[in-house]
């Protein structure tokens, strides 16, 4: 039998030298099999030819005939311009970039086919720089449509096409992929040869619409393995961490208690029921890997102070993790009030500490006198070094690259103990994603909000009416309370985002010169904007300027009014955080979303759900339908898995019958599972402990 093309490493294709293998191995590209799962685009119908009298402008035709003329034109930009002939007319081609071998061979090319978009030009009707190759008249025309790949630099589409079909040929000859899937849940019975060889040479009558969509069932046999690859990966992920031993804590003591009955509020239900799993979890001796979801200001950062008590009491240290300093700084401030009345030392790490103040905290966690660190990204830099890390808490994870979460979870991996890991979002995730990207974490939803707090009205104004706005500012400072000024840019530029935050803060002086106007931007110091936070929570600042740098963690239950300039720009999960920061007293609290003429219809409907609801989760599900789960989950910064095939929003039909799959395959045949996980992902393993 001849050999599977699985494993049959690039190099033993006719036609790719060291040099091509490299730049293949740069984009995935590492055996024959990869080749297969390097996708198309789209495809283009080059089954018919175009009589060049009947060629119209717009439209990508196929043309043969006769090169009557082929000269270097000189006009506004120097050109290779070639002229075609059959018996109904005649077309130019026209070429940009050539050398002198490609006119000598155009010259003398004879009869040639070529392919291209028919456009108006100098010479009437031309095709820019068209495919094209030598013919006789036997030559035959393609009976499948053409596919159109990725391509990178120094790799060209022809070359692409060319190594598809010698793949493709062989598998005619008898070599194949394996077939890993049991035929009850192959999607419609598709074996996985059928669908690759579909895929990549559609028949003419094929339903691009559906290839297009990803919704044809060839592109959901794939899809289906994909995903299952992806749940396999997370089950065994689970399976190992379970593997490893975690520090069993002793259950809760006197600290945790005092600081639960000196809180000054009542814990609601729900924090007491995720506090009693997230405790259940620690005392266990595998690693709690354990996933906290809950909205804004319902209560995560309690049960955080909680769990690092917990491991204090057990002698072991925490690290708090969060994206930017200004959260960072938030936690912080927070824990050091709740534990050094407990005589617990909080020791505090960013980019921005340096010098002999960082080598003293450095000190401090080394020597494990430091029981919680708190930081952003600098916690897991090289010199930073625990004596004893037991409980690890990243806030808003995805935030964070995979890869920064495993340098982490290292830091505290000694003798084959693994730290336990509290995950924080404050982004709802709809059961969807978390059925599918959190399949190795254990959930816990914080689904109440304290008591006492009013819900958000939010209005939608055009910035038309700014000036009734302004009022509505002056009016709502002028009876005490506090408001917030949100400036979004287009741009990523955090400078560009600085300035407008500057120039709305002088204008708004200007405008209200009765207010304090205060102004906080990602730029600032970091002791600068505690300064000014600190002042804004004690009442000295009545309107805070700010970029989208306040979305998460500030608390100021004064503030009930907040101004959104340009919602249009941020995604709804965004605007949900931001709004988040008002409503956390007990008045009334307002929301303005002050939009730019026109809104687009997405746009329209997107603020819309913002305005009728509340609830997280709702707004999640809603932004998953428009905006899809990469946009949802940050998955630009976060690493999170890019799929080649499936789309978890278009998908997810199939997401129970994956998760059946793979427990079986898992239980009865894991060399398969494992062979799945291996066509489909690189390094699943180490990504997903994380």
């Amino acid at each position: 039998m001849a050999t599977p093309l699985d494993s049959t490493p690039v190099e033993e294709l006719k036609g790719i030298g060291p040099a091509l293998a490299t730049k293949l191995h740069k984009i995935g590209i590492a055996s024959l099999q990869d080749i297969l799962f390097h996708l198309p685009l789209r495809y283009e119908d080059r089954t018919r030819v175009t009589p060049i009298g009947a060629a119209q402008a717009g439209t990508q035709v196929v043309l043969e005939g006769e090169v009557i003329a082929c000269d270097i034109s000189h006009g506004r930009r120097r050109s290779l311009l070639a002229y075609l002939e059959d018996t109904t007319g005649r077309m130019a081609l026209r070429f940009f970039h050539f050398s002198r071998a490609q006119q000598n061979n155009l010259a003398n090319a004879g009869r040639i086919r070529c392919f291209g978009e028919v456009r108006r030009g100098a010479a009437g009707l031309e095709i820019y720089h068209p495919e094209y190759t030598r013919i006789s008249n036997a030559t035959p025309l393609p009976d499948h449509l053409t596919p159109v790949y990725p391509t990178t630099e120094g790799i060209s589409q022809q070359k692409i096409r060319e190594m598809v079909a010698r793949v493709l040929a062989m598998m005619e000859k008898g070599q194949a992929l394996s077939e890993l899937i049991a035929e009850h849940y192959r999607y419609q019975g598709i074996e996985i040869n059928d669908a690759i060889q579909l895929v990549h040479r559609p028949p003419t009558d094929a339903n691009t619409d559906q290839l297009l969509a990803g919704t044809h069932p060839a592109l959901q046999r794939l899809a289906f393995e994909e995903l299952l690859a992806h749940q396999i990966s997370l089950r065994l992920i689970r399976e190992t961490i379970q593997s490893k031993k975690g520090h069993p804590l002793r259950a809760p003591l006197a600290d945790y208690q005092s600081l639960k009955d000196g809180l000054g509020f009542e814990l609601t239900a729900a924090q007491r029921r995720v506090l009693a799993e997230v405790a259940d979890d620690m005392c266990k001796p595998v690693p709690m890997l354990r996933l906290l979801q809950g909205d804004v200001g319902s209560g995560k950062t309690v049960v955080a102070g909680l769990a690092s008590v917990h491991a204090r009491e057990n002698d072991l240290q925490t690290a708090v993790m969060a994206p930017t300093e200004i959260l960072a700084e938030q936690h912080f401030i927070n824990f050091s009030q709740w534990l050094a009345p407990l005589g617990i030392t909080t020791a505090w790490l960013s980019g921005k500490v340096k010098g002999k103040k960082r080598n003293e905290q450095l000190a401090l966690i080394a020597s494990g006198n430091a029981d919680v660190v708190i930081g952003t990204h600098a916690l897991f830099q090289d010199d930073v070094e625990f004596k004893r890390l037991g409980l690890m808490i990243i806030d808003e994870q995805h935030r964070f690259g995979v890869h920064q979460r495993l340098a982490l979870r290292e830091k505290g991996q000694k003798e084959n103990f693994l730290p336990h890991q509290l995950v924080m979002t404050a982004t709802p995730i709809p059961r969807t994603l978390t059925m599918s990207l959190y399949a190795d974490m254990e959930t816990s939803v914080i689904d109440e909000l304290p008591p006492g707090r009013s819900p958000v009205t939010t209005s939608i104004i055009a910035d038309s009416r700014r000036d009734e706005v302004v009022e509505r500012v002056k009016s709502a400072c002028s009876s005490g309370a506090q408001a917030y000024w949100v400036c979004t840019l287009i741009e990523e530029s955090e400078a560009l985002q600085c300035q407008a935050a500057e120039a709305t803060a002088a204008q708004l002086v200007e405008q209200l010169p009765e207010l304090n106007v205060g102004l906080i931007h990602g730029r600032m110091h970091a002791g600068e904007k505690t300064r000014i936070m600190a002042e804004f929570k004690a009442g000295k600042i009545n309107l805070l300027v700010a970029t989208t740098v306040i979305e998460v963690g500030v608390d100021v239950p004064n503030a009930t009014l907040m101004i959104i300039e340009n919602p249009e720009r941020l995604g709804l999960a965004q605007l949900h955080q931001l709004r988040g920061r008002i409503g956390r007293g007990s008045a009334q609290s307002h929301c303005v979303l002050l939009y730019h003429a026109p809104l687009g219809q997405i746009s329209k409907q997107r603020l819309n759900v913002l305005r009728e609801s509340t609830d997280g989760f709702y707004i999640a599900e809603q932004d998953l339908q428009i905006r899809g789960p990469g946009e949802l989950l940050g998955s630009r910064q976060s690493g999170a898995i890019a799929f080649k095939v499936a789309d978890l929003l278009r998908d997810n039909h199939m997401l129970q019958d994956v998760r059946s799959a793979a427990i079986e395959l898992i239980a009865h045949q894991p060399r398969q599972a494992r062979a799945i996980m291996a066509r489909w992902m690189t390094r699943p393993e180490e990504l997903g402990q994380v």
